[in-house]
């Protein structure tokens, strides 16, 4: 007895049920995409997660990322295949030529589609033809209204697209969209906090300078001239004698003061002679004994030797209050294309470290030049405080963090 054929209406129900299947896998990938556009993914990776949804969802080989490059061709940043299906490898160059989807796209910034390349004549159509490629469909990823790349999607067969497929990579090329605007609007805020961070130093500098070569130069001579008035005063001056030497000390002490002063603004010898001396100045005024396993010999962007040294002031300000230490130990290296400071101390440990309004602070600067601060205090392991900041450089920097021969040092 042969098995009963589905009628009509039993027929379009199994369709409209296998649309309703495929829309609601469609809206799932696109959710998921949805939420690696609103986070911090890297964009190797996350170009690499869209591809790869879009490929589930439409169930061809392979699919990728073009970002178009301003001499005419494109690079792939993202990519996918299906089980050694065709793919442009990531970070290969191709033409932008002839009647293909991705110079189409780049000529109307519209979704397009290509479904047979045996005809198709340029460069581009004959590589796609060698990768295996038999038809194509795409849709433009723009950035602050402007084309940026395309996403998209190709078969090993011709005619392999549905109508419409174009237009669902338009979802998907939205979300990239997106993604690429949290990224830049991400970087221009960490650029922003970096150039206030700078602007900052670059004022404290202005201040100490000008403490140190107004006010305080002022001061001296006011001293210098009390002490000529008490040599010129008789021994018999009687009450003068001691108005003069009670001005001359307490000139002294604001003077005292006033070196301190500029000293917290920004030490005048970290701009005159470099991070190693301005350390050494903050380890002979520590009523902690301070050891330097090493110090960069070279000259460090501006912004970074004036984060270096008031991470190194804080921890030792902190270790002196805190740590009932013997000693402190400063280590402070470049690495490649990062310098990494680190005080610890011998002291009794268990103490929250991080708990200050001052390292707070220290660690506001440090993420926004794009570093990171950690600190630590294991119960009878003293304490741990580490910054790691990128030696990337402006012309502000350049300007600041010159060698002792007046030329910078790249480290």
């Amino acid at each position: 007895m042969s098995a009963p054929r589905s009628s009509p209406a039993g027929l379009e129900r199994d369709e409209a049920l296998v649309r309703l299947e495929a829309l609601a896998e469609e809206q799932a990938a696109l959710r998921r995409v949805a939420i690696l556009a609103a986070g911090e993914l890297e964009a190797g990776e996350l170009f690499r997660c869209v591809c790869e949804e879009l490929g589930g969802v439409l169930g061809v080989e392979s699919t990728d990322i073009l970002r178009f490059e301003d001499d005419g061709t494109a690079t792939v940043v993202g990519a996918w295949a299906s089980g050694g299906g065709p793919s442009f490898p990531v970070g290969m160059s191709v033409p932008v030529d002839g009647q293909t989807v991705t110079a189409k796209l780049y000529r109307t910034g519209r979704p397009q589609r290509v479904d047979d390349y045996s005809e198709v004549e340029g460069e581009l159509a004959a590589r796609l033809r060698s990768f295996g490629m038999a038809s194509a469909a795409g849709a433009p990823i723009t950035v602050a209204g402007r084309l940026w790349g395309a996403l998209m999607a190709a078969s090993a067969w011709p005619y392999a697209f549905p109508e419409g497929t174009e237009h669902q990579i338009a979802d998907f090329a939205e979300l990239v969209t997106a993604a690429l605007a949290n990224a830049d609007a991400r970087d221009q805020l960490a650029a922003s906090r970096a150039r206030i961070v700078k602007a900052g130093y670059a004022e404290r500098r202005r201040l100490g300078r000008d403490l140190h070569d107004g006010a305080q130069q002022a001061f001296v001579a006011a001293a210098i001239s009390l002490k000529l008035a008490q040599r010129e005063l008789p021994e018999e001056g009687g009450g003068a004698r001691e108005l003069v030497a009670t001005a001359l000390d307490q000139l002294r002490a604001g003077l005292r003061d006033l070196r301190q002063l500029a000293a917290g603004i920004h030490p005048s010898v970290l701009t005159d002679r470099g991070l190693g001396a301005a350390l050494e100045t903050l380890a002979g005024r520590s009523s902690v004994p301070v050891e330097f396993a090493s110090v960069p010999g070279e000259r460090l962007p501006a912004s970074v030797e004036t984060t270096v040294y008031f991470v190194v002031a804080e921890a030792l300000t902190n270790a002196a209050k805190h740590a009932r230490c013997t000693r402190a130990v400063v280590d402070t290296e470049c690495a490649g294309d990062w310098v990494v400071v680190a005080v610890r101390d011998d002291g009794i440990g268990g103490v929250n470290v991080s708990a200050g309004s001052g390292l707070r602070g220290l660690g506001d600067r440090v993420n926004a030049l794009g570093g990171t601060l950690e600190a630590t205090s294991p119960a009878g392991g003293g304490a741990m405080i580490q910054a790691r900041l990128p030696l990337r450089t402006d012309a502000a920097d350049l300007a600041t963090s010159r060698s002792s021969t007046g030329e910078y040092v790249q480290p």
